[in-house]
């Protein structure tokens, strides 16, 4: 079941391999015999696949460090990013090393801005371990940590050299983990693929169990999708902000009750849902679609009611410190139909506000 496919950005093309097994298989890393590499992961992480991984590189002659931080959104910090790059200087990389991110989503963004920074700028190949960072992070060059006052606003765009996907590091995945990454999935039916969201609808039950022929077409249209925008649009001037459906809320979210306390996804899940909203409240989204997409994520085992702890107004603080904001006007990805979304301006307060309540 070994798919490829490429991210087409001219000289910063690279592949894209979804398989089985694939990360005990040299040939899909695109290194040669003599290289150095340094291995940054995770405590969660780094018991399951790293002494594998290192046993494998170096019989093919790469010369491997590494460095474990902790894991979870809350470590998506400078201080995390600063062990990455204190790892580089006391090992004495160079600019012709190569740093390899192996973990979830977190280890991905803050590998990858260590890599972007690191001599100002080395070669990095993305390990994703998680269902989210399989189908979105890993996947398009966005490399950020996060500060208090909001989410991925320290970073760079800076791709990497290749991606490999292993399909059997999903067997090692919490439930609650699975579940937050078919939030992406779902979010790329609903701006892109009207067909893909209803085979979501009759397959759902076939991801959460794991089932390996699902799960590899459901990676592979997600990331064949969003190669597309990202070959359109690498540095998000314009089509690539579709991508972020429901992540303006979510970040929200995620930024007021800490991060870490709801994943990634769960969030993402919510603001889908408040998204779809606002989107009705202008008239440009019918009730039957939003109750597909919360029946969706419900089976998904996803949030579908927003923080008890957290009142309607305190979003908006969040939300105009959101990366889409133009002029102090507040800019959102809404659905006009599943398979279809648009950037809309000058979204009102009242709107917003009401589009909160409607996820109680």
């Amino acid at each position: 079941m070994l798919k490829t496919l490429m991210v087409s950005l001219n000289e910063r093309s690279y592949p894209i391999t979804i398989g089985e097994n694939t990360l005990n298989t040299f040939e899909h890393f695109q290194l040669k015999s003599g290289q150095r590499v340094l291995i940054a992961t995770n405590q969660t992480i780094a018991p399951i696949y790293l002494a594998d991984l290192t046993t494998m590189l170096e019989k093919n002659g790469i010369k491997t460090d590494h460095v474990i931080v902790p894991d979870g959104e809350q470590f998506k910090t400078m201080e995390t990013w600063n062990t990455i790059l204190s790892a580089l200087l006391k090992n004495n990389h160079t600019r012709n090393s190569i740093l390899i991110a192996l973990g979830g989503g977190v280890i991905g963004d803050v590998a990858g801005f260590a890599a972007a920074c690191y001599q100002r700028g080395i070669k990095f190949i993305q390990l994703p371990t998680t269902l989210l960072s399989q189908v979105d992070s890993s996947v398009g060059g966005k490399t950020a940590i996060n500060h208090p006052l909001g989410k991925n606003m320290i970073g760079a765009f800076y791709q990497p050299q290749s991606v490999v996907i292993d399909l059997n590091c999903l067997k090692t995945l919490p439930q609650r983990e699975l579940s937050a990454g078919l939030a992406e999935v779902i979010k790329y039916g609903i701006i892109l693929d009207a067909d893909f969201f209803t085979w979501l609808e009759h397959h759902i039950e076939d991801l959460l169990a794991l089932d390996p022929k699902a799960m590899s077409y459901c990676i592979y249209r997600c990331c064949e999708l969003k190669a597309q925008v990202v070959a359109a649009d690498e540095t998000e001037q314009d089509l690539r902000a579709i991508l972020n459906l429901g992540h303006t809320y979510g970040h929200a979210i995620e930024a007021e009750l800490g991060y870490g306390n709801w994943l990634h996804g769960e969030a993402v899940s919510v603001g889908i849902l408040m998204a779809a909203h606002a989107a009705r409240q202008l008239g440009c989204f019918n009730e039957n679609d939003i109750t597909r997409i919360k029946d969706l994520l419900m089976k998904a085992k996803l949030p579908v009611s927003r923080p008890k702890q957290m009142s309607t107004q305190s979003y908006i603080a969040h939300m105009l410190r959101d990366k889409k904001v133009l002029s102090g006007q507040l800019r959102l990805v809404l659905p006009t139909k599943i398979g279809h979304v648009e950037v809309v301006d000058n979204v009102s307060q009242d709107v917003v506000l009401q589009s909160i309540d409607n996820v109680a």
